[in-house]
């Protein structure tokens, strides 16, 4: 989903949906790697069934990473996603079925940003090259070093696009992976593997959502399916809940900001290319032996817990005295479907609605306060009422304005106070102009290295004295001359009294220019003057920009309910219109087009690539994109403007590209098509989900016998034998079968001798048109425990409650004395103050005599500060095996200590001797 705040709002506000992975590790011994036995259980004391993989956020990261040096070639790319597809597999453990899907053909509407993102990237790629190389010779004229350039093929991320020789490439190689995996691997002999390569059309978390739908609808599905579902899109947050699923949890990435990078012409951390000087590198090691390496962390994940998050929303919620029955899962599809005004891939958000302004929770708000006058909810099973809506609508109109000048205010006092902050900052960085070193100079608490002995004491503090005489005499002459002005410094050798400030002196960045002032009266004119060269008055215009909206909003929600409603459908322009002006839209949607078909991959290449990447494209459809004479030239613009549209960064911006009439693009691609080769007619084909097991699975000999007959009609998969995954098979092309050699299309791997895998096409069960999904929980669906406190804890306070970590109720609570909250205190982070000991001496000292206990008479209770909530959970090797059967101890024999979130700190198992600490 378009909106980059979302998640970083919602993990704040409902901090307990976070739970941070246990990773186990393999060992390795006299040189050998042994690897980790997935067949025991999970040591996030959880089983999970079903792993979907959105390999779209696996592709982008493994071929072109932020953080590292990039892959040398394109085989390495592929062992970089295996290793992280093992990596993943390893924390999940899924035991029921492993779902890897990849974007195929997206909808038009969709189509839109990725050409947006398409052409920035292409854009971008030439600016970077520009500024390198004008950067290189200013570098040089001045005199710095800077390593040759290595001619070096750039790597064009626009290839991970379906179509291209690329994608094609990756699906054979995780044909070949999951062969191997399935031969050789414990862990995944019982797992059905279900791989949806680009030829299949659809994006890829949304062929996820399809198969759940689909799945779910059946009468042998598992109302208690467990399932994890891998992506960074905060998209997959709304996808999740919109299952009504009760047991779904998100894997992802844990986001870390001011990761250093690499300067892009020097290759050295600790600046950007264009503060580079040319320095010379610094050794790195003893013999520079780690010269080619660059400091990397491995990167770590993070569980995020729908169920937790439909807690949290219960609450928030839940409404009395409604004129019509409550019902949870309906006013979870409700915020939902508000959550879309924010921002999501197919439209641009409303003006007045951003997330960092708290839009959610206004939204909220006037859902709670509007839903009695609505007589209903706003949606059903991904179906919207429009008059409901208005009602909405109108009444975040009727703030607009105020919104509007708040912004601006907000804005004016944050560049104030970040003004004021650096004014501080430049203070502070001052300091004195002499600073000795060795044991006189000052010392942070609590560092373990010793300072360097001084050699000749008296030689130093003579120098330091006769330094500070010069300084002060500096100072006096300034003050002077600045007639007593002793702001000014010793560095004022000029009188420089009524003087303009210098431009690079100045503290206020350049704003980028603002035609529309939504602050001020008058603005709905300049806005559609401004952004659609309209004006106000034009009311048949703004109803055509509202009608568009209304029915983006009813595309998006079925797409996220019941699949995709049209493949043509779009949202024709690039803004918004405000919300007050949704009136009388009752009647401004009936239904999408039926029975519309998706492009093909090679016509989606045309459709979202620049001509900078036709080189992905046959020759003669190359040349539409860059011939004077081709008749859709004007698809492809070579440069094209950004509109901030009050931002601050170009990638927050507006591309101002023109939309593709599909019309003239099919009629360009007409004549052109009869010059694809047979391998090119292949890969612009569309292509069917492949289903492969091992030969311990049950379904295995089903599947053998299929290929053994040839039997080529659509097979329905008895129930029975897949854990009641159901659906129609029928027999591949180009087969993966058992006792037959895979060959490895990867040069650096090995080919797979004893194959023991078998692969079939497999189709998810069809429904006839105009079938709904049911946007419900499933009977027999059994709720997780609750996690959040009980809201009538405070009241009653008739039980001990405990605050859960991780997964498991009945996690054995950890207990430090005294000394270990000592220890570990050494090693957190030193600027964090407070805390009865963070005066003390590290441990090194200790051993020498000089410590000192300030209490006496005996030990008193440790009152931890909040840096002890840091600790984190226990370490891999004190993590019970699950599952764990554990009574609740009472607070009499256990203890823990709680973080500001509620979380427990787990170290470790409490020792006897330990005197018990209040609970908090």
């Amino acid at each position: 989903m378009g909106v980059p705040a979302f998640f970083r709002w919602l993990s704040r506000k409902y901090a307990s949906i976070i739970v941070h992975c246990v990773e186990e590790k393999g060992k390795e011994c006299n040189g050998v790697r042994i690897p980790v036995d997935t067949t025991k259980p999970n040591p996030n004391e959880v089983e999970f069934d079903n792993l979907y993989l959105d390999m779209n956020g696996i592709i982008h990261p493994c071929t072109h990473p932020e953080d590292k040096a990039a892959p040398k070639n394109e085989d390495e790319m592929m062992v970089a996603i295996f290793e992280y597809i093992d990596r993943l597999f390893n924390i999940v453990r899924p035991r029921r079925v492993l779902y890897m899907a990849i974007d195929g053909v997206a909808p038009r509407a969709k189509m839109n940003q990725q050409r947006s993102r398409r052409f920035r990237a292409s854009k971008e790629g030439v600016e970077l090259t520009e500024e390198k190389a004008r950067m290189r010779e200013e570098v040089i004229q001045r005199g710095g070093y800077l390593p040759p350039e290595e001619i070096k093929e750039r790597f064009d991320s626009n290839c991970i696009t379906p179509g291209t020789e690329f994608m094609d490439n990756l699906a054979q190689c995780l044909r070949y992976y999951v062969a191997e995996r399935l031969s050789n691997d414990p862990g995944w002999k019982n797992v059905t593997v279900l791989l949806s390569d680009a030829s299949v059309p659809g994006e890829g978390e949304h062929k996820i959502m399809d198969y759940i739908r689909r799945q779910r609808a059946q009468p042998n599905h598992d109302p208690n399916t467990h399932h994890c579902l891998c992506g960074a899109d905060a998209d997959l947050i709304m996808l999740g809940l919109a299952t009504h699923e009760p047991n779904f949890t998100i894997i992802r990435e844990e986001f870390k900001p001011n990761k250093p990078r690499p300067c892009a012409l020097c290759g050295q951390i600790g600046h950007e290319i264009k503060d580079c000087q040319g320095a010379a590198r610094e050794k790195q090691g003893e013999h520079d032996e780690f010269a080619d390496t660059m400091p990397v962390s491995e990167q770590e994940f993070i569980f995020i817990r729908l169920c937790v998050l439909r807690e949290y929303l219960a609450r928030e919620l839940t409404m009395a005295s409604l004129p019509f029955p409550f019902d949870f899962e309906r006013s979870i599809d409700d915020w939902v479907f508000m959550c879309f005004f924010v921002g999501n891939d197919f439209l641009p958000h409303l003006p007045s609605l951003e997330i960092r302004e708290g839009a959610i929770d206004r939204l909220v708000n006037i859902y709670k306060d509007v839903v009695h006058k609505t007589g209903g909810y706003l949606t059903e099973n991904g179906y919207v009422n429009l008059e409901r809506v208005e009602l909405i609508m109108q009444a975040v109109g009727v703030a607009e304005d105020n919104i509007f000048k708040k912004r601006k205010e907000d804005d004016e006092g944050f560049k104030r106070r970040m003004k004021e902050k650096r004014k501080r900052m430049k203070a502070e960085q001052r300091g004195p102009a002499y600073m000795t070193t060795g044991q006189f100079a000052p010392q942070a608490l609590g560092r373990r290295d010793r300072p360097e002995a001084v050699q000749n004491a008296r030689h130093q503090a003579y120098d330091m004295r006769m330094q500070h005489n010069k300084d002060a005499a500096q100072f006096l002459k300034a003050t002077m001359k600045n007639g007593g002005n002793s702001s000014a410094g010793a560095s004022g050798s000029a009188d420089n009294r009524g003087m303009k400030r210098k431009a690079e002196d100045s503290d206020s960045e350049p704003e980028p220019e603002d035609n529309v002032r939504l602050w001020e009266d008058g603005w709905k004119q300049r806005y559609y003057k401004t952004k659609f060269d309209v004006d106000v008055e034009d009311e048949d215009f703004r109803k055509k920009v509202v009608k568009s909206y209304v029915e983006g909003l009813c595309w998006v929600l079925r797409y996220y309910y019941q699949g995709c409603a049209s493949w043509k459908w779009y949202f024709p322009f690039h803004y918004a219109p405000f919300a007050s002006d949704f009136k009388d839209i009752k009647g401004m949607f009936t239904d999408f087009e039926k029975d519309t078909k998706p492009f093909k991959p090679l016509e989606q290449l045309m459709g979202v690539f620049p001509a900078a990447s036709g080189n992905f494209l046959p020759p003669t459809w190359r040349s539409l994109m860059s011939s004077p004479d081709s008749p859709i030239i004007d698809f492809y613009p070579d440069d094209f403007a950004i509109d901030l549209n009050g931002k601050k960064y170009a990638w927050q911006g507006v591309a101002l590209l023109p939309f593709v009439d599909e019309r003239r693009l099919r009629a360009a691609l007409a004549d052109v098509y009869a010059d694809l080769t047979p391998e090119e007619v292949r890969r612009n084909s569309l292509g069917s989900d492949v289903m492969f097991l091992g030969k311990s699975h049950p379904l295995f000999d089903f599947i053998h016998e299929l290929y053994r007959t040839e039997s080529h009609e659509d097979t329905e998969i008895p129930a029975e034998l897949c854990h009641g995954i159901l659906g129609t098979l029928n027999l591949d092309d180009n087969p993966i079968l058992p006792d037959k050699p895979v060959t490895s299309p990867i040069p650096m791997l090995r080919d797979i001798s004893q194959n023991t895998a078998i692969g079939v096409k497999f189709k998810d069960p069809h429904f006839a048109d105009g079938f709904v999904f049911k946007a419900v929980l499933l009977s027999g669906a059994k709720m997780p425990n609750k996690v959040l406190k009980p809201g009538d804890w405070e009241k009653g306070n008739r039980e001990p409650w405990r605050p859960q970590l991780g997964f498991n109720q009945h996690r054995q609570q950890a207990h430090l004395d005294q000394s270990g909250f000592r220890a570990l205190g050494h090693s957190l982070n030193r600027n964090q103050h407070g805390g009865q000991y963070s005066n003390a001496p590290p441990p090194s000292n200790y051993q020498q005599g000089n410590y000192r206990s300030s209490h006496r008479g005996g030990h008193q209770p440790f009152q931890h500060s909040r840096q002890n909530s840091l600790l984190g959970a226990p370490p891999s090797y004190h993590q019970p095996q699950y599952p764990r059967q554990q009574p609740q101890r009472s607070s009499s024999s256990s203890s823990s200590s709680t973080g500001p979130a509620g979380v427990t700190v787990g170290i470790g198992p409490r020792s006897r001797s330990s005197r018990p600490t209040s609970r908090t």
